[in-house]
C-alpha cells in the first residue's frame, strides 16, 4: 500500500483486524441546541453515516454487542473499538462522558474508543478524564475540522474557527491520547490548490490522524436546498481519484489515514453519484499512485511548524 492507512496501523498495533463498532449516545450539538444555531452545518444529515445498529433508544451495551454480533459474522472480527460518532460526542459534563466511554470498554473485546467531537467542546478537565482511560486502552479524539479556511467555517455555518481546532490539538498533545482530523473537500468557496494546501498545512498541526471526505449533497439539507436552487461544481469520480493521489503526495507520510471519501445511502444522496463501490475507489487511488509511482509523503517537506509540532 502506497498511503500509511488505518487498517494496516491498527493490525501492526493488535496483531490482528480490528472494527469500529458505531455507538449513538443521544448527543446533540452546539449547532443544533440553540447555542451556536438550530440548523446544524449546511450539509449536516447524520442518516448519511449512521448505520441501523447505531439507533440511541438503544443502550451503550446493547449498541455495543448488536455491532459486535454483526461484524463477527460478516468479517470474523474479534476485537473492536466503540466509536462515538453521531453529533458531538464529548457534549456533556466529563463524569456523564466517563460513564458511557467505561460502559463501552467494559465489553472484553473492545479494545479502546474513537470520539468524533468538535474542538470547540473539549477541556482540560474532559482531556484528563480521557487521560486516565488512555493509560489501559487506545483513546482516539477525532476533531471535526472540515475546512482550515474561514471563509468555508463560515460558508457551512460551523460556529468555530481554525484556531479553535489548533488549541484542541494543542491540548491534547502529550496526554496518552491520539488526535485526529476530519476535513472536506469540495466546498465552492475553495480553489483546488486551496484544498490541497490543507494537506501540508495539516501535516504541521501534530495531529496523529485524517479523515478526508468529498463534500456530499444530501436530502433535507441546507446545502441540498442551495445546490437545488443554483447548482456548483461537485468533484467526479475521476477528478476525485486525481485529487486525492495530489493530497497523499503532500501529506506527511506520518499521519495515518483513516478514510479518504465518504459514503452516503443512495436514498438521501443528491450528488455526487459515482456508482462505484468502496472497493473499486481504494483500489483505483492505490492504481492511481502506483501509475505515478507516488506515495503518500512524496512532495512533502516539513515546515518549521511542522518541526516543531513534532518536537
Amino acid at each position: 500500500m502506497r498511503y500509511n492507512s488505518f487498517g494496516r496501523y491498527i493490525r501492526e498495533r493488535y496483531g490482528a483486524a480490528v472494527h469500529k463498532v458505531n455507538i449513538d449516545a443521544g448527543f446533540t450539538c452546539p449547532n443544533r441546541d440553540g447555542t451556536l444555531g438550530v440548523t446544524g452545518c449546511i450539509y449536516c444529515n447524520n442518516d448519511s453515516f449512521r448505520p441501523n445498529s447505531c439507533k440511541p433508544a438503544l443502550s451503550v451495551t446493547e449498541q455495543v454487542r448488536n455491532g459486535i454480533s454483526w461484524l463477527r459474522k460478516r468479517y470474523g472480527t474479534e476485537k473492536f473499538l466503540a466509536y462515538f460518532q453521531p453529533y458531538t460526542n464529548t457534549y456533556a459534563p466529563a463524569d456523564e462522558l466517563r460513564k458511557l466511554y467505561e460502559e463501552a470498554l467494559s465489553e472484553p473485546s473492545v479494545m479502546g474508543l474513537a470520539i468524533g467531537t468538535r474542538p470547540d467542546c473539549i477541556d482540560e478537565e474532559k482531556l484528563s478524564m480521557l487521560s486516565e482511560l488512555a493509560k489501559d486502552h487506545f483513546v482516539l479524539v477525532e476533531y471535526g475540522l472540515q475546512s482550515i479556511y474561514s471563509k468555508s467555517l463560515e460558508f457551512i455555518h460551523r460556529g468555530h474557527d481554525y484556531d479553535a481546532f489548533l488549541r484542541a490539538v494543542e491540548m491534547t498533545s502529550g496526554t496518552g491520547i491520539h488526535s485526529g482530523a476530519h476535513i472536506i473537500v469540495g466546498f465552492p468557496t475553495e480553489t483546488r490548490e486551496e484544498m490541497l494546501a490543507m494537506a501540508t498545512e495539516l501535516s504541521g498541526t501534530g495531529i496523529e490522524f485524517l479523515k478526508v471526505h468529498q463534500l456530499q449533497v444530501i436530502k433535507d439539507t441546507p446545502l441540498a436546498a442551495m445546490f437545488q436552487k443554483e447548482p456548483f461544481h461537485i468533484f467526479d469520480y475521476g477528478e476525485y481519484v486525481e485529487f486525492v493521489a495530489d493530497f497523499l503526495e503532500r501529506l506527511s507520510p506520518d499521519i495515518v489515514v483513516q478514510r479518504l471519501f465518504a459514503t452516503a445511502p443512495d436514498e438521501i444522496l443528491i450528488a455526487p453519484r459515482w456508482d462505484r463501490s468502496k472497493h473499486q475507489l481504494l483500489r483505483d487511488i492505490e492504481n492511481k499512485l502506483e501509475e505515478r509511482d507516488s506515495f503518500q509523503g512524496r512532495l512533502y517537506r516539513p515546515s518549521r511548524k511542522a518541526l516543531r509540532a513534532t518536537g
